[in-house]
């Protein structure tokens, strides 16, 4: 684990909560997983490619998720699953979209992001990248970052997939 690799996400994180949505984020100390644990309730992924590789999880409880949104997209109402999922995938990918642009000197791509919704689900990572979790709160609430990234091996390139199960 490079924390060269990790701190651009905390980085990243902390811009987007505090320009985008005016909340500041408190981290406490980054733990390693060993094995997949339950997520929140709503998790956001994201690969990443390219000469840096593997996955990035946001995950949330459904409050905390659910007023992240409203403060994103200035509404209070109630919202369908679909825009509560496109808004939560639209916050994993600027989040690491910032954080590929720390990389410098790397050619990083990130995939599309997924979201999945339901309480206890796990999601997998590569076994073969160790995965730093880093709790997070702010005004909405509390949730995680994880974060499973490498340098990627010479003539790699090849997109760290995630999985998830329920």
């Amino acid at each position: 684990m490079d924390n060269n690799f990790i701190l651009p996400f905390i980085k990243s994180t902390r811009n987007v909560f505090e320009t985008m949505f005016h909340l500041e984020v408190t981290f406490e100390t980054p733990e390693i997983r060993t094995a997949p644990m339950p997520s929140h309730d709503v998790s956001a992924i994201i690969a990443m490619s390219g000469d840096v590789e593997g996955t990035v999880v946001l995950s949330f409880p459904s409050e905390t998720a659910r007023r992240v949104v409203a403060v994103f997209t200035g509404g209070e109402g109630p919202m369908s699953n679909e825009d509560m999922s496109d808004a939560i995938g639209e916050v994993v990918n600027m989040i690491a979209g910032g954080a590929k642009g720390q990389f410098k000197g790397k050619n990083v791509s990130i995939s599309c992001p997924s979201v999945v919704m339901g309480s206890s689900h796990k999601v997998y990572g590569r076994k073969d990248i160790v995965t730093v979790a880093i709790p997070c709160s702010c005004d909405c609430g509390e949730f995680m970052v994880e974060v499973a990234t490498q340098e990627a091996p010479s003539g790699s390139g090849v997109v760290g997939a995630a999985k998830v199960a329920a």
